[in-house]
Formats: structure tokens, C-alpha cells, sequence
């Protein structure tokens, strides 16, 4: 019988035979992957009391041979032979051995009753796609660092790769930076939040915030860099910047005392075009290059209202001074200048798709949310891609039509529609599609203010995400997926139940705003625009 494994492997070959664990169970690491072998002792010993002293009986090593990323796993009667493409291919390998157990391994102690043992068989097994992302939300709904830990784990149990996380927007600075220490004393907190769709203008008087320390950050990324995931850091500008300026209102264009924003939605305040503005962004970019190491730094982009700078003489005299044509020049001009900066640091821009209009920085990696057409334009204007269109992967959106579902909004987003999800757009040549590579679903927090909030919403359709992004869709998912569950369930994952949510799940007390399919890819035309200067 083929076990039912999440995310399912390429191939996977049943045979007879079993391997039992005792607390005699041994562990022989190759080199280069003593973290890998602690991780796997520290992950099986609470629940079965295997911590697996040095021996043979269960074989970690690298061979390069194999693709990165992937691995082989070969279990028989006389024990485990599990050899990854490097270190994450081997850890990759790891989760797939879990959950060849009984679900109950996920437990953080033993409750008995269970039989460790490990059907035979040999699984070969690689990455779809080198992508393979998720958007944590931490500026709209502060989540504190132990439950973005737990998150990460979740992310690592499906074998995604990279943590998006959103640090900054109008609603909550999460970053500190030096020299500006207002940023988390005033930008960290607002006096009050929506309480469901902003359509409705309901406040709920209630002060929300938060904030990491660099400590807290460096340890989120380097948790994660031992779970094979890349932190991504992302500071949003222009634009959804009401709580840096309601910080330091020098950072905006001096129309309106601003204070942190408390409704949802895109803000008309953002940051002013002067050199002390980008003297800011430059400050914070060295502080995100200081704290976070990966390869790639988010620098938003989306969503940058334009009123203020047609309205500041300041803003239209540096506009004239550049000699450029208008306002989405102007934020061309100041996005340029940031991702220089980031360039810089040896790092590489990652924006939202919104960058392209005016023209994107040379080599920015572009999250085309916008579409499978915004894809599309970016592929063809030269960018490599990171697809995440809003009806496939944004996961505060609605489960179904049901009026229990708890702040429904967006479009309805059920498991199989982002089951359903291709990040390759149709229409693309050869050369254009190899350009994406990988895609991300994106879990906004403006309705979901707590981490039960985020696992009714992330999960199972994070589960069917993480199958695309890895394998593909296939036949058996369902089957697969409801094996699934009973893993979640040992963690402790309040995940939306197929037929709907639980009574304290929903949230009679705020309203949402649905929309249609059809409705939402009108919007998304108009957004876009009926032009593409790049094809």
C-alpha cells in the first residue's frame, strides 16, 4: 500500500518489510549535517523516545548528484538509508520519514498506543520549483516571535522554502532601526483596529501592537535557516508608510497630521521624495541587510497613491528637476534609488509586480499578485517571477459562499481552487516561463488577529498549496490530504473543517465584503491597465 505522504513525493515504490523504532534506534550524520541529524533527534525523541544515539541503523549523507533539494529514501528491515542533493535535500527527506509514522510523532509527548514502524520503501523525490513561499502579514495583526516560530515549523513540515515576512504597512512598524527609535515606540501601536471589512467603518477601540528586537529577528531567521527556509524581509514603500510618517512626520508631505493608521485599506499618506526620505530608506535598508542574510530584500512598491505628490510642491520640484513626466516616474525614480542601495549590499530587490509600471531595477525579482497577467508582463519584460495571483493564493480570502464563513471577503478560495493553481501563466514561450520560478500564497492579517485566526485561514489550503509548488497536482489528493489532517491534528492545528467552521470560529460580530470572480478580474483589468510596454 503507497503511503499517503504530503506533499506527495515523484515517486514512491511500496515493497515488503518494515523497520521498527526502539529507543535503541541509532543515527550515523554525514558531514555537513549535524544540524539536520539534532533537528531529526529533537523532532522524533519527545513522542516515541527514539532519540537516536550515534550508530548505523538510520544513514544521513549528501550525494550531488542529486538534484537540489531532493533526495532519496530507502527504508528496509535492517534500517534507513535517507541521501539528499546537500543538506536540504536531506532534511527535506526528513519530513517525509515523519510522516511514514503514525501521526502521533507530531506530538511534543508520548500519550502511547502507537507502533514506530516504518514500512519499506524507496521514495525518490525532487522540487518542482526552487520557490516555493509563503507571505507572513506581522504589520497589520502583530504576531509575537514564538507563534512566527511555530509558523515556521508548519512550513517546514510542507517543505516550503521561503518565509515572506510583511514587517511594515500603515497599520504597524515592526522593525527597529537605529537612529529612529520612534518607529516602534509610536509607529509599533495604534489606538484602535477594524473589526471586519473596512466597507463598514466599524472600530473596535481597542489598542493592538507589537514589535521584534533584532534579537527576536536574528533568532526567527536563524530558526528558520535551520529548517532549510529563507527569511525574506519585506518594507513596504512609498507607499503603506502612514506609520513611519505618523513616527516622523517629516517622512511625509506635510498636508495632514497623520497618526498610525487604524482602518484597512490603502492610505493616502506616504513617504515624501526628498534626500531625508531616502536618507531613511537607506538607514533601514542597512539595518534589514544587518539583521537579515539571505539573498533577497522586499522593498513593496504596490499600492502608492499619487494625490500627495500632485499636490506637494516639493514633490513637483524634484519631478521637474529630474525632468520626468509624471508621478509614476517619480515613484520609478525613488524605487530606483532604494534598490541601488540594496544592490549595494550585494542583495537583490524582490517587489511587487506594481515596480514594472515606469520600469523595474534591473534584476528585481518580481511578486506578480496582480493576475496570471502581471506574470505575464513581468516574464516578457525580463524578470524572473515569483507568482502569487490574489484568486489562487491569498489566503485571507473567503472558503466558500457560506455566511458563517468569519470575515468574508475577496473571492471564494476553496481548497481546491488553489489546488487548482499554476504558476506558470498561459502564453508564455519557453524562455519566459522558465523565468518563474516558484510562487508563494500570501496570508494577510487585516481579519486574523490571532495565530488560531491564521490556521483557519492558512490551513489545509497552505496543505494543497505546498502539494503544487512541490510535486503537482495529481490523482489521490483528497485521500492524501485527509491523512493529512490527522498530523495537523497532533499539532494542534485549528484548520478549517471541510464542512465549514466551528461555532467560535466565526465572527457574526464582522461583517465582510464577498466578491465574484468576475467582479474581482474587472478590478484587476482596471488596475493593470489595457497596455503592456514591455511585450
Amino acid at each position: 500500500m503507497t503511503p499517503a505522504l504530503l506533499p506527495r513525493p515523484s515517486t514512491v515504490e511500496p515493497s515488503s518489510g518494515a523497520f521498527r523504532l526502539t529507543p535503541a534506534t541509532t543515527l550515523a550524520a554525514g558531514p555537513g549535517l549535524d544540524r539536520v541529524a539534532a533537528w531529526l533527534r529533537g523532532a522524533l525523541g519527545p513522542a516515541t523516545g527514539c532519540f537516536l544515539p550515534p550508530g548505523d541503523a538510520i544513514r544521513l549523507s549528501t550525494d550531488p548528484a542529486l538534484a537540489d533539494g531532493g533526495y532519496r529514501l530507502r527504508v528496509t528491515a535492517g534500517g534507513v538509508e535517507l541521501t539528499g542533493g546537500g543538506p536540504a535535500g536531506v532534511f527535506h527527506g526528513v519530513q517525509t520519514l515523519l510522516q511514514l509514522l503514525p501521526p502521533a510523532v507530531y506530538r511534543r509527548g508520548a500519550v502511547g498506543g502507537a507502533d514506530w514502524i516504518l514500512p519499506a520503501v524507496t521514495v525518490h523525490d525532487a522540487p518542482r520549483y526552487a520557490w516555493r513561499g509563503c507571505m507572513l502579514d506581522v504589520a497589520r495583526h502583530f504576531m509575537p516571535k514564538a507563534e512566527v516560530l511555530r509558523f515556521v515549523d508548519l512550513l517546514a513540515m510542507h517543505k516550503l522554502n521561503v518565509l515572506h515576512l510583511h514587517l511594515t504597512d500603515d497599520q504597524g512598524w515592526r522593525l527597529p532601526v537605529p537612529g529612529y527609535p520612534r518607529l516602534t515606540e509610536v509607529g509599533a501601536w495604534r489606538p484602535a483596529s477594524m473589526r471586519g471589512s473596512r466597507q463598514h467603518g466599524i472600530l473596535d477601540e481597542r489598542p493592538h501592537g507589537g514589535r521584534y528586537t533584532a534579537a527576536d529577528l536574528r533568532e526567527i531567521v536563524a530558526y528558520a535557516a535551520d529548517r532549510h527556509i529563507t527569511v525574506v524581509p519585506e518594507v513596504d514603500l512609498p507607499g503603506h508608510m502612514q506609520a513611519a510618517v505618523a513616527a516622523y512626520p517629516h517622512l511625509g508631505n506635510g498636508l495632514a497630521e497623520v497618526g498610525v493608521r487604524t482602518g484597512w485599506g490603502v492610505s493616502p499618506h506616504v513617504l515624501n521624495v526628498s534626500d531625508a526620505a531616502l536618507e531613511f530608506c537607506r538607514a533601514v535598508i542597512d539595518e534589514v541587510c544587518a539583521i537579515f542574510p539571505g539573498p533577497y530584500v522586499g522593498i513593496g512598491g504596490d499600492e502608492c497613491p499619487k494625490g500627495e505628490w500632485r499636490a506637494s510642491p516639493a514633490a513637483q520640484d524634484r519631478m521637474r528637476a529630474l525632468g520626468l513626466p509624471d508621478e509614476t516616474a517619480l515613484q520609478a525614480w525613488f524605487v530606483a534609488q532604494v534598490a541601488a542601495h540594496v544592490t549595494a549590499h550585494g542583495r537583490t530587490v524582490y517587489g511587487w509586480d506594481e515596480i514594472l509600471e515606469g520600469g523595474a531595477p534591473e534584476g528585481a525579482l518580481i511578486a506578480a499578485w496582480r493576475g496570471p497577467e502581471a506574470a505575464v508582463r513581468a516574464a516578457r519584460a525580463g524578470h524572473r517571477v515569483v507568482s502569487c495571483p490574489d484568486m489562487w493564493t491569498y489566503l485571507d480570502y473567503r472558503q466558500s459562499d457560506s455566511p458563517d464563513e468569519p470575515v468574508p471577503v475577496g473571492t471564494r478560495l476553496a481548497v481546491q481552487d488553489v489546488y487548482a493553481f499554476d504558476p506558470v501563466p498561459p502564453g508564455l514561450t519557453a524562455e519566459e516561463a522558465a523565468r518563474v520560478i516558484g510562487g508563494q500564497c500570501n496570508v494577510w492579517t487585516e481579519h486574523l488577529a490571532s495565530a488560531r485566526a491564521v490556521d483557519y485561514a492558512a490551513f489545509p489550503r497552505l496543505s494543497a498549496f505546498a502539494e503544487v509548488l512541490w510535486s503537482g497536482p495529481a490523482d489521490g489528493f483528497d485521500a492524501r490530504l485527509a491523512a493529512h489532517l490527522d498530523r495537523l491534528d497532533a499539532l494542534g492545528v485549528e484548520y478549517r473543517l471541510a464542512a465549514g467552521p466551528h461555532p467560535w470560529q466565526r465572527r457574526p460580530d464582522a461583517p465582510g465584503f464577498p466578491k465574484t470572480r468576475t467582479q474581482r478580474e474587472q478590478e484587476l483589468r482596471t488596475m493593470l491597465g489595457p497596455g503592456d510596454a514591455h511585450r
